[in-house]
């Protein structure tokens, strides 16, 4: 049985001088330019009650390959609902969400759910694991929903837990392994379908402080020596101490700021 969470991503069908590039797919050299996701002035509102709230209020956020994004905030802030719409989990209710230049609102539940599938990498603060299989079968879920073939999930699942340093526990249920270790499960299945793009909602939100920072080291690695793009929301100071580039939220309303580290 899966996870809430994981069955809903797998099932569930900005900056403003970059508009013009956007809308107009038709010109090769405009797509060069297109950077990995883009928010376009997205907004985005719940109802409690009677009472609207509004979680998004026109967020413009660009993500390119390669970089360690970080989207910091308190709670309430919006952050989640930001990273629930850029992994096509959700819709704004305006504005536009551009995956590699494609509107992401305009494609079909099927087409997204491939898109996911294929592109997008998650890994949540809960972890999210199925506690009755092993390490090495939370894994290989997203590569049998790929339908990959036995031989290939195997080599694929292994080289993924020996990247986050547990080939040696690929056997071990997941409850049977330490806080820090789930999470490094997480993040080796977020890399098994060889994503462009890795979203994580608060990764180190239940661990020690010397265990989160090993995490985001791995995350760092990951962006450094496998080009992939993280984008990470948290409320962890620390963890901004890893990032290419940093956003703030705060009542629904985004501001860039510069990281601190060369």
């Amino acid at each position: 049985m899966l996870t809430d969470c994981y069955k809903r991503l797998l099932y569930v069908g900005g900056v403003k001088r970059n508009r013009a590039v956007l809308m107009d797919q038709t010109n090769p050299a405009l797509r060069r330019e297109t950077p990995l996701v883009q928010v376009v002035e997205a907004s985005k509102s719940f109802f409690l009650g009677e009472q609207e709230v509004k979680a998004l209020k026109e967020v413009s956020i660009s993500l390119e390959s390669g970089q360690l994004v970080i989207i910091k905030g308190p709670s309430g802030s919006g952050k989640t609902t930001l990273l629930n719409i850029i992994g096509g989990l959700d819709h704004p209710d305006q504005g536009a969400v551009y995956y590699k230049g494609k509107n992401m609102k305009q494609l079909s539940d099927s087409a997204l759910t491939e898109l996911r599938r294929k592109e997008v990498g998650f890994v949540f603060q809960s972890f999210a694991l199925i506690d009755f299989l092993t390490a090495f079968e939370n894994v290989e879920i997203p590569l049998r929903m790929m339908k990959m073939k036995s031989k290939e999930r195997k080599e694929r699942a292994l080289q993924c837990l020996e990247l986050v340093g547990l080939g040696r526990r690929a056997a071990h249920r997941s409850n049977e392994l330490s806080g820090g270790e789930q999470q490094r499960v997480g993040i080796a299945r977020a890399l098994a379908n060889d994503p462009s793009l890795i979203l994580a909602d608060e990764p180190t939100g239940k661990l020690n402080q010397e265990t989160a920072r090993h995490i985001m080291e791995l995350l760092h690695r990951i962006v450094r020596e496998h080009h992939k793009s993280v984008c990470v929301v948290t409320h962890d100071p620390m963890v901004c101490e890893y990032a290419d580039v940093i956003y703030e939220m705060n009542d629904g309303e985004i501001r860039r700021e510069t990281a601190d580290h060369d």
